[in-house]
């Protein structure tokens, strides 16, 4: 038998076990199973092996962390360097803590970048110290202006529409949406913001582990993780790489649209299967997406038929090659 590979596409039942987690972080085994009509044992057992060999984790969000005073904005930077300093360039931009995402298109000359900013400030980076490095030819800065879709928000669609039904029965409307009013984090109180802390890089913790992470009585830990739940504030993101769910491109389309169509276009386009990620923007191209497809033949047909009757007047198409810095 084939070993499997860190790409390898994984079997339909374990994208199936992947796809559940996306509606319900915190599902039980059981709940899982009746839903996907599989034995609780095997759903835990496919659970803990994805999880002990890095295939899968589950975490809050990076960006829907509780709110503590005024919020950061954030750019998306479209930089092109000298080919023999990309990856020097590449390595100054990922240990910068206000630069959580950095990536390497297949164009060899160009990275693109979300680095974390104050709204309408002389941000440093932009302006002083990318400019100043000789091995950088240009910089385009976009300021995000509204968030209409995040990772976390995205689904993969292996589930129909009986099984989604079940998963989302006594949840609130707005879960797992980070950005549902355009914006950054979730109103949290004390001891919400401690339990969040508790589950940043594991949101299944059980309760009894937050609760003695926290301090706080187990009873208390159990009501209000429910009640976060409920209300669409405790926002996880599934973490697996697309190629293990036979998604092979990841690309990055900048979109100029016209004023009078942008909000419709960007939301039609932020609740497409394919967009995980959806920002309207300042500057010539006002819309950015990021999609994950199949192959580039899907690409194709998403720039064809896709954005077609929306308003849209440009589209500017970007391959990414790798992913130099994740959140995560």
């Amino acid at each position: 038998m084939a070993r499997a590979t860190a790409n390898s596409v994984l079997s339909p039942q374990d994208q199936r076990l992947i796809a559940v987690l996306q509606y319900d972080a915190r599902l039980s085994a059981e709940k899982a199973a009746a839903v996907l009509s599989l034995s609780p044992n095997t759903v835990r057992r496919r659970w803990q092996a994805m999880t002990a060999d890095g295939t899968l984790r589950v975490v809050i969000s990076p960006i829907a962390r509780p709110r503590e005073g005024g919020l950061t904005g954030a750019q998306l930077l479209h930089i092109r360097v000298r080919r023999d300093k990309l990856d020097a360039v590449a390595r100054s931009l990922m240990a910068r803590e206000d630069v959580p995402f950095v990536d390497i298109t297949t164009s060899g000359d160009e990275i693109e970048a979300i680095a974390a900013t104050e709204p309408g400030s002389r941000d440093p980076l932009v302006f002083q110290l990318l400019p100043a490095t000789p091995a950088v030819i240009s910089v385009e800065a976009a300021t995000v202006l509204r968030v209409l879709r995040v990772t976390s928000e995205w689904r993969h669609k292996v589930l129909d529409a009986e099984e989604i039904s079940t998963l989302t029965q006594g949840i609130g409307s707005g879960t797992g949406t980070a950005a549902t009013n355009g914006s950054y984090g979730v109103e949290t109180d004390a001891h919400e913001r401690a339990i969040i802390d508790a589950l940043i890089s594991d949101a299944r913790l059980p309760a009894a582990t937050v609760a003695a992470r926290t301090g706080l009585p187990e009873s208390t830990v159990r009501r209000r993780i429910s009640r976060l739940v409920q209300e669409g504030r405790l926002i996880t993101q599934v973490l697996v790489n697309p190629r293990r769910l036979g998604l092979n491109l990841d690309a990055r389309l900048r979109l100029r649209v016209r004023p009078d169509h942008l909000d419709r276009a960007g939301r039609a386009l932020a609740a497409h299967p394919v967009v995980h990620g959806a920002f309207a923007t300042s500057g010539p191209s006002n819309l950015s997406l990021h999609v994950w497809l199949s192959d580039p033949a899907a690409l194709y047909d998403f720039l064809a038929r896709d954005l077609t009757g929306l308003g849209i007047e440009a589209a500017d198409t970007t391959i990414i090659s790798h992913w130099a810095k994740r959140p995560w």
